[in-house]
């Protein structure tokens, strides 16, 4: 049976429903997609390194190869227009810009980046660049990483030297990218790159983040002064289980720690004073002024939701619960009620979904055309609703971005989840739109 051209859901969105000049777009980020990790000066990231720890990475990979996007990326920037959206959001690899994260400037580096983005505005495409998604430099990470807090004042220089390159035309740089999963995921949960379990460690690493942010701020202003800045966080609401006290007072926690301990330095110039508490003897060391620089306006903020989590004191599900292949519950309330929370708690900037979407197990159809993945659909249907019922009510979202454009290499878990509205084969490096690919291309495209 041929596939529609279009996959249908029960109510169809299109460009009317959102705000005049609302950005639709994909995204993507350096490590997961462009392989060529010895290429032209590139110096080795922390991921490299944890790649080749046993046991770090589910299916054993790396990502050597991944989609082969530095040599693919005329033909992966001709696959973004087809798909009619506006805007690529990518990320830009450190180690490719200064082989030791310090230094001496990669020119060949900063060639490869100034090409894509010469070809997103050959093809009408908008940059949106953020300059951190967690490759960091290994030396640096030898000599603490971001802990360190040198590396914060590191990682201003080398977003001053992108930014001296690639200039205005960038529309939009971002400073991190999920600045709780380069702390605390990676240097108290072990889960990511560098794979400590400390959380004195994390709690460090996540100011020092913010203040890299700050002063990496200060040099965009001056040197791109007409590209919007500002950085994305991942965001998870959290609802207990139950009206009892107690599991009120776990999710207040888990709130403050996942949420609020990035959300009020950024907004509000100050850390928390219930999780600082919390956390005793580990917070980090805040020095003069580093408020004040952490809360230097943001032209925007970017939003990463996927699902919220279920704050239960005996690990119960919620009933009747729909899981993505990660295991993550399908709730595109939360969305609704994360952008609402954030317009009611803060002086927020005007938002941009930066990442929004789901993993399943995609197979291709019996005449390698396609991946009927309507799940995918339907989660893309229900959460961009759930933005517009936010923009309704008169949340500030200026643009989404579906993660991902492609499967890619996914973290820990190697090449074993797919998030890409565009199937890769890995052996062949085959692309092929799936069914909801075709879904987003028909709502950019209306």
């Amino acid at each position: 049976m041929t596939p529609p051209e279009t996959p249908q859901t029960s109510s169809v969105l299109t460009r009317a429903d959102f705000p005049r000049n609302f950005q639709f777009g994909v995204a993507t980020s350096s490590y997961q997609i462009e392989g060529a990790v010895l290429e032209d000066g590139r110096g080795t990231s922390i991921w490299d390194t944890f790649c080749r720890e046993p046991g770090r990475i589910s299916d054993g990979s790396s990502g050597d190869i991944a989609c082969d996007h530095y040599h693919r990326w005329p033909q992966d920037l001709d696959l973004i227009a087809a798909l009619g959206v506006d805007a690529y959001r990518f990320s830009i690899a450190w180690p490719r810009i200064q082989a030791l994260g310090s230094g001496t400037i990669n020119p060949l580096g900063l060639d490869f980046y100034e090409r894509l983005v010469d070809g997103m505005l050959e093809r009408g495409l908008k940059p949106y660049a953020t300059l951190y998604h967690w490759d960091l430099p290994q030396a640096l990470q030898d000599a603490g990483g971001w802990t360190n807090r040198d590396t914060a004042y590191r990682f201003a220089e080398y977003a001053r030297a992108v930014a001296q390159r690639l200039g205005e035309r960038v529309v939009s740089y971002a400073t991190l990218n999920e600045p709780w999963c380069s702390s605390v995921l990676s240097y108290q949960l072990g889960h990511h790159a560098p794979g400590l379990h400390d959380r004195k460690a994390a709690l460090s690493a996540a100011h020092h983040l913010l203040v890299g942010h700050g002063e990496a701020m200060k040099a965009l202003r001056e040197v791109v002064p007409g590209s919007e800045l500002g950085i994305v966080l991942n965001l998870t609401p959290m609802y207990p289980a139950s009206d009892s006290e107690a599991e009120h007072r776990t999710a207040a926690l888990e709130d403050g720690k996942f949420n609020r301990w990035f959300l009020d330095p950024l907004l509000r110039g100050e850390y928390p004073f219930d999780i600082w508490e919390h956390y005793g003897a580990d917070v980090p060391e805040v020095q003069a002024g580093d408020l004040e620089t952490l809360k230097g306006p943001l032209d925007f903020m970017g939003v990463n939701y996927y699902t919220r989590a279920f704050v239960s004191s005996d690990a119960q599900k919620p009933a009747g619960a729909s899981y993505t292949a990660m295991g993550w519950e399908v709730f595109p309330q939360g969305f609704t009620d994360l952008l609402l929370r954030l317009k009611r708690d803060y002086a927020v900037p005007p938002l941009f979904i930066t990442e929004n979407g789901a993993a399943y197990s995609d197979t291709l159809s019996t005449d390698g055309e396609s991946v009927h993945d309507l799940e995918r659909v339907s989660y893309f249907a229900s959460h961009l609703e759930a933005v517009r019922q936010a923009t309704v009510q008169g949340v500030d979202v200026r643009g989404y971005f579906a993660w991902s454009l492609m499967d890619n290499f996914e973290w820990a878990f190697g090449y074993e989840k797919r998030f890409g509205l565009v199937y890769v084969d890995y052996a062949t490096q085959q692309r092929t739109l799936k069914d909801s690919a075709r879904w987003f291309r028909a709502l950019a495209s209306s």
